[in-house]
């Protein structure tokens, strides 16, 4: 990833344009492959594990909430929209829709103040996320004897996030948009091999008896009536709890409630995240609505992850 910014740095180095948006010569296939590798990140993966355990193929409503069908009005109508603007950021983006009213002075301090927070809030959800996740597969007891400081067990953690967020953030400043891109692809190539690799094993490792007897009936089912319906009380009660702690028991409700919050919030317009870089960038609109198309269409895209780079585009809004 650092070679990738090193190499691409002249490139950027251009132009606003260019470090923003890539000079907008990035091709659509590339730019949604890219927008489709940024919802990705370990924090997110691993709750959707969660959900796909104690939820089993019901958990596949959960999406609506909003991401399933804000790459769809997308690419219906909202990025040829927001391309037709030629605007740099995202809080850029609200002049154009609004003006240099009072209104439109509040609603670009609104963008920034969010885009800030976003960064932050992203940052932190991904940065606890990674520094866990590596604790497990390099434990501190063996990676200790290489490195020489003393850390306390509650900090590992910690040093892993700031060591792999300084990664992310050095070849990102370096390379700009094209170096995000270009990572991107590498990324979601390993992420893909790595995603059937996994899948082969799960299909050789576990009969399908196996796992029948280790989950309640209706897991495997996506259909559902006014309640959930999953009784794990003689197989793992603790779930019972997590399932009343998330609140999803009167599952036809909460459905109801996913799939109008996820149309309302998607037809709204583009908020102003790492899409909507993406969009900027690219070369017309037209493909800007063939970019978000093209991202819907990858087929292990898991759309409720936000990616744990979320701060690289986001700089961009202000």
């Amino acid at each position: 990833m650092i070679v990738i910014g090193l190499l691409l740095k002249k490139r950027a180095s251009k132009n606003l344009d260019s470090y923003f948006l890539g000079g907008k010569k990035l091709p659509f296939y590339m730019l949604g492959l890219s927008d489709a590798s940024g919802m990705f990140d370990i924090s997110g993966t691993m709750w959707m594990v969660y959900l796909a355990f104690v939820y089993g193929f019901k958990s596949l409503w959960i999406p609506w909430l909003w991401p399933v069908f804000n790459q769809v009005f997308l690419m219906v109508y909202l990025s040829v929209w927001l391309r037709r603007s030629n605007v740099l950021t995202g809080a850029e983006w609200i002049r154009t829709r609004f003006g240099y009213g009072r209104g439109a002075n509040l609603s670009h301090t609104i963008v920034i103040l969010y885009a800030l927070m976003g960064v932050l809030g992203f940052l932190s959800y991904g940065f606890i996320g990674i520094g866990k996740f590596m604790e497990v597969f390099f434990p501190w007891e063996y990676v200790s004897h290489y490195i020489p400081i003393q850390l306390e067990p509650e900090s590992v953690a910690k040093v892993y996030g700031i060591f792999f967020t300084t990664i992310a953030t050095f070849y990102v400043m370096l390379g700009g948009m094209h170096s995000i891109v270009w990572a991107d692809v590498v990324q979601f190539s390993i992420m893909t091999i790595s995603g059937i690799i996994i899948a082969a094993i799960a299909m050789n490792k576990v009969s399908p008896e196996m796992l029948a007897s280790h989950v309640p009936n209706g897991w495997d089912s996506p259909f559902f009536g006014w309640n959930l319906d999953l009784d794990w009380t003689t197989l793992i009660p603790s779930i019972m709890t997590k399932i009343k702690d998330d609140q999803y028991s009167l599952f036809t409700i909460f459905v109801m409630m996913m799939l109008f919050k996820g149309v309302f919030m998607s037809m709204a317009g583009p908020a102003a995240n790492y899409d909507m870089q993406k969009i900027l960038a690219c070369k017309s609109p037209k493909e800007a609505a063939l970019m978000s198309g093209f991202c819907i269409c990858y087929p292990i895209n898991t759309p409720l992850s936000h990616d744990y780079g979320i701060h690289r585009t986001c700089s961009g809004i202000f």
